[in-house]
């Protein structure tokens, strides 16, 4: 399973570099197309795990005023 997500910049916000370190620290890999970034589960993840995710790129990000679209399939 993978995991997209999509961010918006706010021109008020962090640099897209700062928030593109933080995300693959954490294990995201950047890539081109409808998203910006992929993070590879390497196996089916369970909702839970999906949810857990979200919630962690969420606290990540907190504070650099972007906007965050994730895709699981």
């Amino acid at each position: 399973m993978e995991t997209y997500l999509r961010v918006t910049f706010h021109s008020e916000g962090a640099k897209p570099s700062e928030v593109a370190d933080r995300l693959v620290g954490f294990g995201f890999q950047p890539t081109q197309g409808n998203y910006d970034f992929v993070y590879d589960w390497k196996t089916a993840g369970r909702t839970e795990q999906l949810l857990d995710l979200a919630d962690e790129v969420s606290r990540l990000l907190r504070g650099y005023r972007v906007l965050l679209e994730i895709e699981s399939v």
